[in-house]
């Protein structure tokens, strides 16, 4: 394995200073967006950049694909954060199953159906699910799903609906609370940047906290989820997907079924508990893992224990593994109690299974071109655009559009925040010591923008999974609601660096968010005429 390395990386070239890194993550986005092949657009972007890497040698680039293939599960050992996301991925479409045969999700659906009454009372369901799960993005998309997904289907919501739903309050609540993944990450982050510059004598937890009010992106597109919840605003393709949903079909059925949507025979005993019981365990188990092993990592460096110290030291692949294994046990111990026969089990392992195959493809040739975006050094080019003579006052701005832009290139906010913040602690040092926190901030909101927006983005793929969604559908419908909240964050930043006003800033953006609003009603009520009226009581 050594020597295929070796030689696979004998001969690549550095593209950080040529617009040619832009050409893989381009042509990949491009082409899922133009065709809505997903696998087939990702294989595009990862022969192209294998070919650049290569100087387009035909037997080198062979050997590039063949090793971002096997860096994926094998990386001078296992690779065992993929290897555990991909086996969580296995274990939820397993727990999932077994909740579907259970009648969980039936029940469920018969329970709410006296309670939420409205599609808009189903979607308002959903949004505070993904507010109060915040512990890590990726669990948060996959355990709303499971739970939202039975209520919105029996409401007539389109999958595409839910999927935004989910999404939007998945990574911008995990940006903005420190005791997450996330959170935890960037304190890290910050407190080192802070330190380098000597720029603040609060601790960084403070100063993280001093940056949520300053995160725009993150804050108004929660705001608009629930906006878009509560009024029900269905804008571009969100409002075909929407029409079509309250006619009876939730997903496009000619593109086959989507992630996640086994047909299995439901248990007509099954009780709410059913449906609640497995999630509720898997969340326990998984914050307490989280806990667990970030207690583990600190004990490891002799380091006094606490709550924030265990999730910024927490091994998140680890403990989603360890809390899924924990929830599948015990929707297994609640179903052996039921006389179901061997061949409904086998046939909901082997269906959960299987439902999730469609998403780990998308997911690996995910991780392969981001592995080879990593070598052709695009997030290196993008951040040198940002250098050169910049007026202080449009830093801001800059930031957060060029944080964005390498997002949605990349893939990744995480790999966003690890070159941008030092980059952007670097100019606030050199231009204005003040605009620190605001500088870093921007970063943190233009990389949440891109990843949302990004076909490439594992979180946006997570999303479409717990939505049982497909993924183009999903991407194609969530755009106009993010490029609009991004245009919000901008005009706020633009006014923070003219300004030196975190609250001018903030204005400016909440009065732009309201006229955001404005505008998405006016769209969303011409597009409702051609509908029944969506807030009528499902009968």
């Amino acid at each position: 394995m050594g020597n295929l390395n070796e030689i696979s990386f004998m001969e690549l070239t550095s593209f950080s200073d040529s617009s040619l890194s832009l050409l893989a993550p381009a042509i990949a986005i491009i082409l899922a967006v133009i065709t809505r092949k997903v696998l087939w657009s990702l294989g595009a972007g990862i022969v192209t950049g294998a070919l650049l890497l290569a100087q387009f040698k035909p037997l080198v680039t062979i050997r590039r694909i063949f090793a971002g293939l096997v860096e994926v599960f094998w990386d001078e050992g296992l690779n065992l954060s993929n290897i555990y996301i991909l086996l969580f991925l296995l274990v939820l479409g397993v727990i999932s199953s077994l909740i579907s045969i259970s009648g969980g999700a039936r029940a469920f659906g018969e329970w709410a159906r006296h309670r939420v009454k409205t599609r808009q009372g189903s979607q308002m369901l959903t949004v505070f699910l993904g507010v109060i799960i915040f512990i890590d993005d990726y669990f948060n998309s996959l355990a709303v799903g499971s739970i939202s997904r039975p209520l919105t289907d029996r409401h007539k919501v389109s999958r595409a609906k839910l999927a935004y739903l989910i999404d939007s309050t998945a990574a911008p609540i995990c940006v903005i609370m420190p005791i997450s993944s996330w959170g935890a990450y960037i304190i890290a982050l910050v407190g080192a940047i802070m330190v380098t510059h000597g720029a603040s004598v609060d601790s960084p937890v403070i100063s993280f906290l001093a940056m949520v009010p300053m995160n725009l992106y993150a804050i108004f597109a929660l705001a608009l989820v629930f906006c878009t919840a509560a009024m029900d605003l269905n804008i571009g393709p969100m409002a075909k997907h929407e029409r079509a949903a309250f006619s009876g079909t939730l997903f496009d059925s000619n593109k086959g079924n989507p992630p996640g949507a086994p047909a299995l025979e439901e248990d007509n005993d099954g009780r709410v508990a059913d449906l609640i019981a497995p999630i509720l365990v898997l969340v326990l188990a998984t914050m307490a893992a989280m806990i667990w092993t970030g207690y583990t990592a600190l004990a490891g460096d002799d380091r006094a224990f606490s709550i924030l110290g265990a999730f910024e030291h927490t091994d998140v692949t680890l403990s989603l593994i360890i809390g899924g294994m924990i929830g599948l046990l015990f929707a297994i111990t609640r179903l052996l109690r039921r006389n179901i026969s061997g061949k409904i089990w086998m046939k909901a392992i082997v269906e959960g299974s299987r439902s999730m195959l469609p998403a780990i493809y998308i997911l690996v040739f995910a991780w392969v071109l981001t592995g080879i975006i990593g070598q052709l050094e695009t997030g290196k080019y993008l951040a040198g655009l940002v250098s050169g003579n910049i007026s202080p006052s449009f830093l801001p701005m800059i930031l957060f559009i060029v944080s964005g832009v390498m997002a949605f290139a990349t893939g990744t906010s995480w790999g966003t925040f690890g070159i941008m913040l030092p980059i952007a602690g670097d100019m606030a040092a050199a231009a204005d010591l003040a605009m620190m926190l605001p500088m870093l901030a921007s970063v943190l909101a233009g990389a949440v923008f891109g990843d949302h927006s990004s076909p490439i983005s594992d979180t946006t793929i997570l999303s479409s999974i717990g939505a049982s969604c497909h993924h183009m559908d999903h991407v194609n419908t969530q755009l106009p609601y993010a490029i609009g909240i991004a245009a919000v964050a901008m005009l706020g930043y633009l006014v923070m660096g003219v300004t030196h006003s975190i609250s001018l800033g903030f204005v400016a953006s909440l009065v732009a968010f309201i006229a955001l609003i404005c505008l998405f009603r006016r769209i969303s009520l011409k597009s409702r005429s051609l509908t029944p009226a969506s807030g009528h009581m499902v009968k």
